[in-house]
């Protein structure tokens, strides 16, 4: 017995009904995204490796993007997100929460890592001669032979009353590569860290730059340094 004929053009309604249900490869249908918030990023463009799996700094690695890859910045690293201010009534800036930091042996890294209660502040990293504080530009003690200056704005690290507002590890971290940190200014608008590298003779080691939102919803700026 023949097959039933179908017209060309409920032949064509079928096939279009049929691509828009297609499923991905596991059988569900592809995942949707809402659009990102606008970034501008200078320098290296990002890069594509996939996220590391954390082994000291917890963040969840769906959100994870890099946002300046590997490379040496000859000029510092500057990625804006606009912000409106004030962020929220009583909360006229983003603020820091926390400071952490990993070692990623296998991965051939260290992170340390800042989360900002509100939206991500714009952030510029770079070497540097040597860190000074915001505002008075006195110079801030750091261990190594390199230094990264790491910069948000708008951001702040205290509360209306002056008090500060982030945990904070040790300043000592004493990894192969990334061996400490300090804070180096939160004045006006601008909040400062240096880090202190130990670093192969003439030469300065690739950092990497990348962000993620935790599931309380800090949003979280990552700044990887090569471990050897």
């Amino acid at each position: 017995m023949a097959l039933p004929r179908v017209p060309l053009l409920a032949g064509l309604v079928v096939l279009l009904a049929a691509a828009c249900t297609t499923t991905g490869h596991d059988g569900a249908p592809p995942a949707t995204s809402a659009p990102a918030a606008a970034v501008t990023t200078t320098g290296a463009p990002p890069s594509a490796t996939a996220p590391p799996v954390p082994t000291g700094v917890a963040a969840p690695a769906a959100s994870w993007r890099v946002t300046w890859g590997w490379a040496v910045p000859d000029r510092p690293a500057r990625v804006t997100h606009p912000v409106r201010v004030p962020v929220t009534p009583g909360q006229p800036l983003p603020v820091l929460v926390a400071v952490e930091t990993g070692d990623h042996p296998a991965e051939g890294f260290s992170r340390i890592t800042f989360a900002f209660r509100g939206p991500t502040p714009s952030y510029r990293v770079g070497y540097v001669a040597r860190v000074v504080t915001e505002g008075r530009g006195a110079p801030v003690e750091l261990p190594g032979t390199a230094f990264l200056s790491v910069r948000f704005s708008p951001a702040q690290a205290h509360d209306a009353r002056g008090g500060g507002t982030a945990r904070v590890p040790p300043a000592v971290i004493d990894y192969p590569t990334l061996l400490g940190w300090a804070a180096a200014g939160d004045f006006e608008g601008h909040l400062s860290f240096g880090l202190g590298l130990r670093v192969p003779e003439g030469e300065l080691l690739p950092v990497r730059l990348a962000e993620s939102t935790r599931p309380d919803g800090a949003h979280v700026v990552s700044v990887d340094v090569r471990r050897d």
